[in-house]
């Protein structure tokens, strides 16, 4: 499997975990983006067999590029590179307002790449991993999302980072990991997920614990969080929580400082 073997050998020379511990999670992922109409795919070959792949989420105004694997034996080539230019020229043909990556900050060569082609970095991130808090933070319940939390769900995310991720949010409800908090009688913040292929926003800090103590587990290889967030970053630490690897927001076209706490997916 390319991405399991790619993934693992860049963190390896980098002595971090790979973000797939195992094939069979990288084959599921893969299996799930191939699948659906609102992701666009393309693939690499050389002499009959593929070399690498990337992937667009355009299931927003502002779309998510990622993962792009390239085989262990033909990374450092132009190849990443063009798959791409080949997302970024799709996004274009697309019309989409923006474009954004999460990008593994001990990897030069990548953050050079995404430079070069017109990203800029917005955000310094920690990937978080440990054990369910399971806290309750007072004032600040949480329960499960549900269909008729959306509008409410959508304003709040337009109203800190510029636009929503309905779609998302929508796919999270219906599979049952959404979650809301309220405070005061009203939604102050949700997570499609606490883990590397969810988001989260909420219009203090108190919200976010909430949401983060609230969790059974933390999907994947963790959640990410903007460590510029430093009473965050440090609530998490204080309760056990470790740091597993820095990564980087970068973003492309149009971008709006966040105007409340969020927690970003793998995508953006």
């Amino acid at each position: 499997m390319i991405c399991y073997e790619a993934f693992k050998t860049i963190s390896g020379q980098h002595n971090f975990p790979p973000d797939f511990p195992s094939p069979e999670l990288a084959r599921d992922l893969f299996s799930s983006l191939l699948s659906r109409q609102d992701v666009y795919s393309v693939i690499a070959e050389s002499e009959g067999r593929i070399v690498g792949s990337n992937f667009l989420w355009e299931d927003a105004a502002i779309a998510g590029v990622g993962p792009l694997t390239i085989a262990p034996d033909v990374q450092n080539s132009t190849l990443g590179r063009r798959l791409m230019e080949n997302v970024l020229e799709h996004a274009r043909q697309k019309r989409c307002a923006g474009v954004r990556l999460v990008q593994a900050a001990y990897h030069n060569r990548s953050l050079a790449l995404y430079t070069k082609l017109g990203f800029d970095v917005r955000e310094p991130l920690v990937n978080l991993q440990g054990p369910a808090l399971q806290l309750d933070i007072p004032g600040y319940p949480v329960r499960l999302a549900h269909g008729s939390d959306m509008e409410a769900c959508n304003h709040l995310c337009h109203k800190i980072h510029g636009h929503n991720r309905g779609q998302e949010l929508s796919r999270a409800i219906e599979q049952g990991t959404a979650m809301v908090v309220e405070h005061a009688g009203r939604i102050t913040g949700y997570a499609t997920l606490i883990g590397f292929m969810g988001h989260a926003v909420g219009e203090s800090n108190e919200d976010l614990k909430a949401l983060i103590g609230a969790a059974d587990a933390f999907a994947g290889p963790g959640f990410l969080l903007p460590s510029r967030n430093g009473e965050l970053f440090r609530w998490c630490l204080q309760h056990g929580l470790r740091v597993v690897q820095p990564a980087t927001l970068m973003s492309l076209g149009l971008y709006n400082q966040p105007s409340g706490a969020f927690l970003p997916s793998i995508l953006f």
